[in-house]
C-alpha cells in the first residue's frame, strides 16, 4: 500500500535514486540560474540576441548598481515591506482568534462557518478582480497601500483560519478545562495557555504568508500603480523601456526582489520546520 523506504530498494535503485537529486535541483534551481546569469550581462549581450552565450562582459556590479542607486528599486521594496509585514500581522491575529472559536466552542454554526472560511479558499482571484477593483474606487482606497493590506489581510485570512483551527483542535483540551475550572476567563486562556502554544504554528503561518503577499503579483497590478503604492513584484516592469525590455535590469531586480522571502525562510527554519510537523506524531 505505501511505497518501499529507498533504504529497503535494491542497491541498483538507490544509486539511481541518489544519481537523480541532483540532476532535478538543477532542473529545478534553471530558471532561478538563468534569471541570474541575465543579469550579470550588459544590454548589448540582448541587442545582439547573445542570450545563451558567455557573455561578452560582466556588468553585474554596474546593473546591480543602476537597480539600487538610478531607479525607484529601493522605493519599491519599502513599498512591499509597508504592505507585507501589516497583512502577516493582521492575518496571523485575526486567524489565531477564529481559530480558537471555531477549535474551542462548540456551537450549533460551528461547522458552517467554518465551511464559509474554508470554501473562501476555492474562489478563483480571477472572478473577483472587477468587483474588488470597483469596490476600491468606491471606497477611495485604489492606489493605496492600505487597500492592498486590507484585501490580502481578508483572502489570506480563510486559508489561516483553516490552519490555525486545525492546530487548536490538536491541543490537549485538558488544559482548558483546567484554566475554566480554576476561574480564568476565556480571555486569558486564549492570551496565557492557548496563544503560547501555538507559537510553532504562528511562526510556520508567518513564514508563509509572507512568501505568498511578498510574491503577489496579480493584485498588485489590479489595485495599484506607480511607485507610490505599487509592490516589487510589481515595480519590476517599470524597467521595460518604450519599445523593448531592459532584461538585464528586470533580471537583477528579480533577484533583488526574491532575496527577502529566502532570508525569512532561512532565519524561521527550524520554527517553520516545527510548526508544520508538531502533532505529526503521537
Amino acid at each position: 500500500m505505501f511505497p518501499t523506504p529507498i533504504e529497503k530498494q535494491p542497491r541498483g535503485a538507490q544509486i539511481a535514486y541518489q544519481s537523480l537529486i541532483p540532476v532535478a535541483l538543477v532542473l529545478w534551481l534553471l530558471p532561478l540560474i538563468a534569471v541570474a546569469v541575465f543579469s550579470i550581462r550588459p544590454d548589448a549581450d540582448f541587442a545582439n540576441a547573445n542570450y545563451w552565450g558567455w557573455p561578452s562582459s560582466f556588468e553585474g556590479i554596474t546593473n546591480y548598481s543602476k537597480v539600487f542607486f538610478e531607479s525607484d528599486m529601493p522605493r519599491y521594496l519599502w513599498n512591499s515591506v509597508l504592505i507585507t509585514v501589516p497583512t502577516v500581522i493582521g492575518a496571523v491575529a485575526l486567524s489565531c482568534m477564529t481559530g480558537f472559536a471555531l477549535g474551542i466552542y462548540k456551537f450549533r454554526a460551528n461547522i458552517w462557518i467554518f465551511f464559509l472560511f474554508v470554501a473562501g479558499n476555492f474562489v478563483p482571484f480571477q472572478i473577483l478582480m472587477v468587483p474588488v477593483r470597483d469596490l476600491t474606487l468606491d471606497l477611495g482606497l485604489y492606489n493605496t497601500k492600505t487597500g492592498l493590506v486590507l484585501f490580502h489581510i481578508a483572502f489570506q485570512t480563510g486559508f489561516c483560519t483553516l490552519f490555525m483551527r486545525n492546530f487548536i483542535r490538536a491541543l490537549p483540551f485538558e488544559l482548558i478545562e483546567a484554566a475554566r475550572v480554576e476561574g480564568v476567563s476565556e480571555w486569558r486562556i486564549f492570551w496565557f495557555v492557548v496563544l503560547p502554544l501555538m507559537k510553532p504554528a504562528i511562526a510556520a503561518l508567518a513564514v508563509l504568508i509572507f512568501t505568498f503577499i511578498w510574491n503577489d503579483y496579480f493584485w498588485a497590478v489590479v489595485l495599484t500603480q506607480g511607485a507610490e503604492s505599487q509592490p516589487v513584484t510589481a515595480g519590476i516592469t517599470s524597467f521595460n523601456a518604450q519599445y523593448r525590455a531592459a532584461y538585464h535590469l528586470m533580471s537583477a531586480g528579480s533577484i533583488v526582489a526574491a532575496l527577502p522571502p529566502v532570508a525569512m525562510f532561512f532565519l524561521m527554519q527550524r520554527h517553520f520546520i516545527a510548526g508544520l510537523t508538531l502533532g505529526a506524531v503521537k
